[in-house]
Protein backbone atom coordinates (compact mmCIF):
# COMPACT_ATOMS: atom_id res chain seq x y z
CA UNK A 1 0.00 0.00 0.00
CA UNK A 2 0.93 3.50 -0.62
CA UNK A 3 -0.28 6.18 1.22
CA UNK A 4 -0.55 10.21 0.30
CA UNK A 5 -1.92 12.95 2.64
CA UNK A 6 -2.55 16.28 1.82
CA UNK A 7 -3.51 19.32 4.15
CA UNK A 8 -4.88 22.63 3.19
CA UNK A 9 -5.02 26.18 4.44
CA UNK A 10 -7.71 28.55 3.24
CA UNK A 11 -7.80 31.74 2.28
CA UNK A 12 -9.16 34.68 4.54
CA UNK A 13 -11.67 35.23 1.77
CA UNK A 14 -12.85 31.49 1.34
CA UNK A 15 -16.29 31.13 2.06
CA UNK A 16 -18.61 28.81 3.05
CA UNK A 17 -19.77 27.67 -0.27
CA UNK A 18 -16.14 27.10 -1.72
CA UNK A 19 -14.94 25.09 1.15
CA UNK A 20 -18.44 22.97 0.48
CA UNK A 21 -17.48 22.43 -3.17
CA UNK A 22 -14.00 21.56 -2.83
CA UNK A 23 -15.33 18.81 -0.32
CA UNK A 24 -18.03 17.66 -2.69
CA UNK A 25 -15.30 17.86 -5.32
CA UNK A 26 -13.23 15.58 -3.92
CA UNK A 27 -16.15 13.21 -2.66
CA UNK A 28 -16.91 12.64 -6.43
CA UNK A 29 -12.70 11.40 -7.04
CA UNK A 30 -13.04 7.39 -5.90
CA UNK A 31 -15.90 6.62 -8.11
CA UNK A 32 -14.13 8.24 -11.02
CA UNK A 33 -10.27 6.94 -10.24
CA UNK A 34 -10.64 2.99 -9.76
CA UNK A 35 -6.71 3.56 -7.86
CA UNK A 36 -7.96 4.91 -5.16
CA UNK A 37 -8.23 2.12 -2.30
CA UNK A 38 -9.57 4.51 0.29
CA UNK A 39 -10.34 8.00 0.62
CA UNK A 40 -11.05 9.81 3.92
CA UNK A 41 -11.39 13.77 3.79
CA UNK A 42 -11.80 16.08 7.01
CA UNK A 43 -12.30 19.43 8.22
CA UNK A 44 -10.05 20.52 11.10
CA UNK A 45 -11.93 20.36 14.64
CA UNK A 46 -10.73 23.90 15.41
CA UNK A 47 -9.31 22.75 19.13
CA UNK A 48 -5.68 24.00 17.99
CA UNK A 49 -4.46 27.18 16.67
CA UNK A 50 -2.52 27.37 13.49
CA UNK A 51 -3.98 23.80 12.11
CA UNK A 52 -4.46 23.63 8.57
CA UNK A 53 -8.71 23.52 7.27
CA UNK A 54 -8.88 20.21 5.74
CA UNK A 55 -7.19 16.81 5.22
CA UNK A 56 -6.97 14.30 2.91
CA UNK A 57 -5.87 10.93 3.12
CA UNK A 58 -5.55 8.60 0.38
CA UNK A 59 -4.38 5.43 -0.27
CA UNK A 60 -3.31 3.21 -3.16
CA UNK A 61 -2.05 -0.14 -3.84
CA UNK A 62 1.15 1.15 -5.30
CA UNK A 63 2.79 4.48 -5.79
CA UNK A 64 2.20 4.11 -9.81
CA UNK A 65 -1.55 3.87 -8.54
CA UNK A 66 -0.95 7.36 -6.72
CA UNK A 67 0.76 8.94 -10.05
CA UNK A 68 -2.67 7.79 -12.12
CA UNK A 69 -4.36 9.71 -9.37
CA UNK A 70 -1.75 12.71 -9.18
CA UNK A 71 -2.04 13.38 -12.85
CA UNK A 72 -5.88 11.96 -13.57
CA UNK A 73 -7.87 14.53 -15.49
CA UNK A 74 -11.12 14.58 -12.67
CA UNK A 75 -8.69 15.13 -9.99
CA UNK A 76 -6.89 17.76 -11.78
CA UNK A 77 -10.27 19.95 -12.31
CA UNK A 78 -11.11 19.59 -9.12
CA UNK A 79 -8.09 21.29 -7.91
CA UNK A 80 -8.15 23.89 -10.57
CA UNK A 81 -11.85 25.05 -10.34
CA UNK A 82 -12.29 24.22 -6.39
CA UNK A 83 -9.05 24.25 -4.66
CA UNK A 84 -6.83 26.68 -6.28
CA UNK A 85 -9.10 30.04 -6.21
CA UNK A 86 -9.16 29.35 -2.38
CA UNK A 87 -6.24 28.35 -1.16
CA UNK A 88 -3.52 29.84 1.12
CA UNK A 89 -1.19 26.65 1.32
CA UNK A 90 -0.55 23.02 1.01
CA UNK A 91 1.55 20.56 2.73
CA UNK A 92 1.93 16.84 1.80
CA UNK A 93 3.80 13.61 2.09
CA UNK A 94 3.24 10.50 0.73
CA UNK A 95 4.82 6.90 1.84
CA UNK A 96 4.84 3.31 1.65
CA UNK A 97 2.51 1.56 3.99
CA UNK A 98 4.57 -1.00 5.76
Amino acid sequence: MFRHIVLLRWADEATEDQKAAVVAGLETLPANIPEIKNYVIGTDAKINEGNSDLGIVADFDSADDYVVYRDHPVHLKVVADFIKPILAGRAAVQFPLG
